[in-house]
This record gives C-alpha cells, structure tokens and sequence, in this order.
C-alpha cells in the first residue's frame, strides 16, 4: 500500500522527468565547466583592457554561465524558485551572509549577483570543473589562513561585494547552521554593510549524504529571502576584533535559529 501511493506521488509530480533532467543538469555543469575554462574565458580575460575590467568581465561571465545553469533546472521542472529582496544585494563593502542547505544554492545565488566575489571552498581549486572558471574570477579560497582573512577583508574594503558562507560546507538537514567565526572575523575587518541571505530548500536534496541520483519524490522548492542589513558598527565598536568578531558571529547564530523556528 505505501509502496503504491508512493509510485503515485511520484508519478503526480513527473518524477521520471525530473530524475532525467537532474543527470542532464549535473552533465551540463561538467561540460559548461570545461568549455568556459578552456574557449571562453581565455578569450574574455586576454581581451585588452585594465585589470579590473577584465575581472569584472570574468565574474559576469561566470555569473551569467551559473544563471543559465539555474534557468536550465527551472525551465525543465528540477526546481522552482524565488527571490525576495534580491534588488538591495550587490553593494559595494556589502558583505552577504547565507546558509548552505543545498549544493546548488551556490549556483544561484552567484548567478543573480554575477558581479560579487565569493569564499569558496578550497577542495574546488582542485576540480577539473571549477578549477578554471573560480580562479579567473578570482574568488577567495576557503584555506583557513589568516591570510584568507585578510584577502577576504581587503575586496570590501576595495569596494567590491563578497558572498560568504560561514559553515563552511552544507548544512546538515532538520539542525540550524553552525557558523565558523571567520565569517565575522571578515566583517569586522573590512564590511561596509552586512546582508544575510536564508535559504529555504523543500524537500531537502543535494545535502551532503545525497547523490545526485537521490531526486526527491517532489520538486524541489528554493526561497531565498534577504534579511535585514546589519550594521558592523554596532559589533565592533571600542571592541577588539576578537571580541567583535565573536559577538557578531552568536548575533548571526541567534537570527538563522528564529529565521529556522518562524
């Protein structure tokens, strides 16, 4: 009987196409990796112009390539979407904060903010996949140096905005995020403004103990809902960054687990 209403369910909701069009999605990033690393970023990064220019023209491409990419899954039915507030992200000095449920949040949270810098995991310096495209755009690796940190604070002091995610890998489903201090430690250093995005993924999928193959029986269903700036002043203050960096980091653990509990 279970086993009937769930072949049911699965049916309602077009699972055999969703199983089809997630390998198609998951071979699309493998090939659109490699041909954005070897045909087109050359070509975007070795066009005449200053540094920046050419960074920037870098980001965009890669940001457009992920936009495609999260166009692709919502066009076939992989997942459906939302953004509320996605206009106030992309500042200059803005930090943007997020939760990590899933593995293609990434994809579209850098394929609306194409122009922003991110920290991302140091593992992916070593992919054939994203070794091309992250290094060109000049995105931070996540190594645990205090050098990283002081990479990390430097861009928003030099303007641009940078997307961190301060778990440092996906959060665990049914727990709320536990946030490394490096995130803080950033801001406090160098945000002009801090943003924080949550991220809602129902059902759950991609997480860390899921294959691509673990298509859930519905479509997956992602919000991200941008909260309130937070004022790194407010933090920081007379403190010592240490001290700073800490209160920010319990402020940012209390605001996920209401955001979780609402």
């Amino acid at each position: 009987m279970d086993l009937a209403a769930d072949t049911t369910k699965r049916r309602a909701d077009a699972w055999a196409w969703r199983f089809v069009f997630t390998a198609l999605s998951f071979a699309l990033f493998g090939v659109g990796g490699l041909v954005l690393r070897i045909f087109v970023l050359p070509v975007v990064m070795h066009w005449p112009a200053p540094l920046e220019v050419r960074r920037r023209r870098a980001r965009r491409t890669v940001g457009k390539a992920f936009w495609l990419h999260s166009q692709f899954m919502y066009r076939t039915g992989v997942v459906t979407y939302q953004f509320e507030g996605l206009e106030r992200l992309g500042r200059p000095g803005q930090m943007i904060v997020a939760n990590h449920p899933s593995l293609i949040d990434v994809v579209f949270l850098i394929g609306h903010v194409p122009d922003a810098n991110c920290v991302v995991k140091h593992s992916l310096w070593k992919n054939p996949f994203m070794r091309g495209p992250i290094c060109v755009a000049q995105y931070i690796s996540n190594d645990g140096s205090a050098d990283m940190l002081e990479r990390a604070a430097d861009v928003l002091r030099e303007g641009q905005t940078l997307i961190v995610f301060p778990e440092g890998t996906r959060t665990t489903p049914g727990q709320a995020p536990v946030f490394h201090r490096g995130a803080s430690a950033i801001a406090v250093r160098g945000a002009s403004i801090i943003t924080p995005v949550f991220i809602t993924v129902e059902p759950t999928t991609l997480t860390k103990a899921d294959r691509w193959y673990h298509v859930p029986n519905r479509r997956v269903q992602m919000r991200f809902r941008v909260g309130d700036d937070i004022s790194v002043a407010a933090f920081s203050g007379e403190a010592p960054a240490p001290i700073a960096s800490r209160r920010l980091n319990e402020h940012l653990h209390r605001l996920y687990a209401r955001e979780r509990q609402a």
